[in-house]
């Protein structure tokens, strides 16, 4: 588990979506390693209370706070910001991790799937960066960190949805590179491939497969040959937002095994 390690995030406040399992999960606890104040944003609560709690088993002196919300309501990200603010005095840092998905074919998908997977990949997204970005700008330092896909740029079967939700992320992060860099914030997207989350798990096993059985079956989904933790993405996600991270902007970081390359 994360010790902490002295603090490249020192100071600073970040807000996360879909901090309730797999890469938000994994993001939270090394934001926190790294010495910032985190607000965990999820539509499950329990799943945020056993976040919360696994943080604070091994790191007892992070900032952490909560919010339940639906990531499509906007009312919601506003008063997830404010709460940023009124308690740890700024933001610095935000992480749309937050996602549905949809197993529909292109050919059979209704209008009602386009319009929830929408309201949460895009319209999501955007209600965070929007309320953000004013104290993201007073920060100096401000930083967005989207989390899309490796297949928003490669194809597959059965994803209509959710993979074209994730390539308009890319999208809308670079017009927001261009608009936000005269006002000193930095917007990102990081491209996850095949990562044994919590999510994949627990449909492993409502299927009646193993968790063993589950690691065989995506040796040919990238070049290096398995999946990755939620920890290895999470790891681009903390730099991205750093200052190492400094002179990125409008960047796509593939962090899928060389998936996008096949």
């Amino acid at each position: 588990m994360t010790t902490n390690t002295g603090g490249r995030l020192a100071g600073r406040t970040a807000l996360i979506t879909g901090a309730g399992a797999g890469i938000g999960a994994a993001a939270a606890r090394l934001f926190c390693s790294e010495g910032a104040a985190v607000l965990l944003v999820d539509a499950s609560g329990d799943a945020l209370d056993r976040t919360q709690q696994a943080i604070l088993e091994t790191l007892p002196d992070a900032r952490l706070a909560c919010v339940k919300a639906d990531v499509s309501d906007e009312q919601a990200a506003q008063a997830a910001v404010q709460q940023c603010q009124a308690q740890w005095g700024a933001l610095d840092i935000l992480v749309n991790n937050a996602a549905m998905r949809n197993y529909s074919a292109a050919a059979d998908a209704t209008a009602a799937e386009w319009q929830a997977m929408v309201g949460v990949n895009l319209v999501g997204m955007s209600n965070y960066c929007r309320v953000a970005l004013p104290a993201l700008r007073a920060s100096g330092t401000g930083a967005i960190v989207n989390v899309s896909s490796c297949y928003a740029v490669t194809g597959r079967k059965g994803m209509a949805l959710y993979d074209a939700t994730k390539a308009a992320q890319l999208a809308y992060t670079r017009t927001l590179a261009f608009e936000e860099a005269a006002h000193g914030v930095r917007a990102n997207v990081v491209c996850p491939g095949s990562t044994l989350t919590d999510f994949h798990v627990g449909r492993a096993r409502t299927a009646g497969k193993s968790v063993e059985q589950l690691r065989t079956e995506r040796k040919d989904s990238s070049l290096i040959g398995r999946w990755a933790s939620p920890e290895e993405i999470a790891w681009p996600i903390v730099w991205l937002a750093s200052s190492e991270a400094s002179f990125i902007t409008g960047t796509t970081l593939m962090v899928d095994g060389g998936l996008h390359i096949m």
